[in-house]
């Protein structure tokens, strides 16, 4: 999406795509991104950012967002095929991440515990029927979020498709 957002005149300056070891812990990856999000406020001058995930992206960034004070820096929080409520996929991989993506995982009752949305930061996720990787394709939904289904599209679809852009864009601002 990035060369996208580009095209439609966002600085390039300001758009920053961070990527992060899928190995290790979504609680190491949500540190990570926490230094990452202030590398990027001091570069810009910017007061808040906004936080575009696909996939496992989602739950590192959420834990970021409940544990780390990152509902008073992030602006916007947009989610593709997150997993957020589990995926039974996760349960053929192994490793700490694949642990915390099973349903039911301490990892997820924990970071679903609560507030699923806290702060003012505004949520929104996009998960397709038709993802084959997040399973139950419902775990992507999240309460107090604007939570859209789209058309049958795969796992990599919802970064790519014209109208998933358009509605991110939207939300972003």
């Amino acid at each position: 999406m990035t060369d996208r957002f580009e095209a439609d005149g966002w600085p390039a300056g300001h758009l920053d795509e961070w990527t992060y070891n899928a190995n290790q812990s979504n609680a190491t990856t949500a540190e990570q991104l926490a230094d990452e999000i202030e590398r990027v406020l001091d570069a810009t001058g910017a007061t808040k950012v906004d936080i575009v995930t696909h996939s496992m992206g989602a739950l590192s960034s959420r834990y970021y967002l409940k544990n780390f004070g990152g509902t008073s820096k992030v602006d916007a929080w947009v989610s593709l095929a997150g997993p957020n409520h589990g995926t039974e996929t996760a349960r053929w991989c192994a490793g700490a991440p694949c642990i915390e993506m099973r349903p039911e995982s301490n990892f997820l009752n924990n970071l679903n515990s609560g507030d699923e949305t806290p702060g003012t930061t505004r949520y929104a996720t996009w998960g397709s029927p038709c993802d084959g990787i997040i399973n139950p394709a419902s775990s992507v939904a999240l309460t107090g979020a604007v939570n859209t289904t789209t058309t049958c599209l795969d796992h990599m679809g919802l970064r790519t498709d014209r109208t998933v852009y358009g509605e991110v864009k939207a939300h972003v601002r």
